[in-house]
């Protein structure tokens, strides 16, 4: 722990980290909450269904455009404009009555212009810290987020259902903008410029290690996301047990990228570490008691916040700096996709077979991930006796002669 201890006293670390924790908080707030309040007001959770995958649609459209814009025409100017429209959109839906195709388009509006805060905190990590700390610092990112989807569910499902999902929606618009302007306000975000990239759109997912990351990211999270799904089939009717189940899940993987942070990234990190998350997953597949899931999923937890690590790791490492805020965006679009389809593809089999359905497709989505990960490894950047730096931009200097 000493390594973090030097890390968050690097001038300025340990202020952009909990400001892209802060302005990154609503994620963990915005689908249930729509998905509360467009039911409590449609009475219909197929339309608080089609509103929410109409925002999954824009957040997923939105990764990689939003994040090269950045290096378009700066930061800053990027951030406000995403922020103002997205905490626009999202007073909308809490406060409108409309039909629900109006709804869906808020809601696709909403997706499109939210901030892209991670690609920038990523882009901006590489210039703040050396060569040396850059990789703990990716664990450390990886490991805090956890914080996100531990607290931020809970909090805004409590007021939701306590107070009104009114007051829910705008509690997000709230710490949207809050948390955006401190990020934005941030010192280090007015002093990296991300230079404008010369390659055309998607050009960066030519780059093997950029297509993997984005792969196996899709499979990754599209696991958690369907046991997640399991869990709250499993124990969600029935009082605290889901919230404790999928706290130790977070946990875990708070622990695990913890503990990983000071372990050189090899070929063979991402199989490890995603070989730690099936055999996690599987052993859930053996009992439905509650202390027995709760076990596998800390076990399996270990596995994903180191993996996430690796993922940040080898996008940066493998691409030019002007080109590392749209991998970024090809990345997180990669896990927001798979998010939705462990959802969509457990929920058809919680409907069928039960909550063992849903284990199913996470050890599925897992093992296929593990798999990508051994017979592709040599996709995978070494960075034993490298560091995770982005390849610098070069371009031709005049000289006088």
């Amino acid at each position: 722990m000493a390594g973090y201890r030097d890390l968050l006293r690097t001038p300025g670390v340990g202020r952009i980290i909990a400001a892209q924790l802060t302005a990154r908080f609503p994620n963990g707030m915005t689908s249930i909450a729509i998905l509360l309040h467009i039911q409590a007001v449609t009475h219909s959770y197929g339309a608080a269904g089609l509103v929410l995958a109409a925002t999954s649609v824009g957040q997923a459209i939105a990764g990689p455009v939003t994040s090269r814009w950045m290096g378009r025409w700066g930061m800053r100017p990027v951030l406000t404009l995403t922020t103002l429209v997205c905490a626009a959109s999202l007073t909308a839906l809490a406060l409108l009555q409309v039909p629900v195709p109006v709804y869906m388009a808020l809601g696709l509006v909403a997706g499109l212009s939210t901030p892209p805060v991670q690609s920038a905190v990523r882009t901006i990590y590489p210039k703040m810290v050396n060569s040396r700390q850059l990789t703990p610092l990716f664990s450390l990112d990886a490991s805090l987020q956890e914080i996100i989807w531990i607290i931020a569910p809970v909090l805004v499902t409590f007021v939701s259902t306590q107070i009104s999902t009114v007051v829910g929606m705008l509690l997000i618009v709230v710490i949207l903008l809050g948390g955006c302007a401190w990020f934005i306000l941030s010192p280090e975000v007015g002093r990296v410029r991300i230079p404008r990239s010369r390659r055309s759109f998607g050009t960066v997912l030519t780059r093997p290690a950029v297509l993997l990351a984005t792969i196996v990211g899709f499979l990754l999270i599209g696991a958690c996301s369907a046991v997640e799904a399991g869990v709250v089939a499993a124990f969600g009717h029935g009082g605290l047990e889901a919230g404790i189940v999928l706290a130790l899940f977070s946990v875990g993987s708070l622990g695990g990228g913890l503990l990983s942070g000071s372990i050189p990234i090899g070929r063979w990190a991402m199989a490890r570490r995603l070989a730690i998350v099936t055999a996690g997953l599987a052993l859930t597949m053996f009992s439905l008691q509650v202390w027995w899931i709760g076990g596998s999923l800390v076990l399996a937890g270990i596995g994903v916040a180191p993996a996430l690590a690796v993922l940040f790791a080898m996008t940066s490492a493998s691409v030019k700096f002007s080109d590392t805020a749209e991998a970024f965006g090809w990345v997180g679009t990669g896990q927001l996709i798979g998010a939705a389809a462990g959802s969509a593809i457990a929920g058809f089999l919680i409907d069928g077979v039960g909550a063992p359905g849903a284990y199913g497709t996470a050890v599925a989505f897992a093992i296929v991930g593990l798999l990508v990960s051994v017979v592709f490894v040599r996709g995978f950047p070494d960075l034993r006796h490298r560091d995770a730096s982005p390849i610098p931009d070069t371009e031709p200097v005049r000289t006088i002669t």
